[in-house]
């Protein structure tokens, strides 16, 4: 009675994505926590290939000020 695990898609790869963009903050923002931390590819569902394109386009954004490095409130 093992209940076999439902594969997770990633939905990059669903859509066919080739490049995350950088400045699609509302998308980026999907993908951290409250806290500014990114979320982990294990917990998120994205591929590896994705998951390394999410992280560099994440750092941009931040670089850039698009999106910030930490939440000051969460004290």
């Amino acid at each position: 009675m093992i209940k076999e695990k439902k594969k997770r898609i990633c939905r990059f790869c669903e859509e066919n994505v080739v490049y995350i963009d950088y400045k699609n903050d509302k998308q980026l923002t999907k993908f951290t926590t409250e806290q500014g931390k990114i979320i982990p590819r294990r917990t998120s569902g994205v591929c590896a290939k994705h998951q390394r394109m999410l992280t560099n386009a994440i750092k941009r954004a931040r670089i850039l000020a698009l999106m910030p490095f930490v939440d000051n409130t969460a004290r």
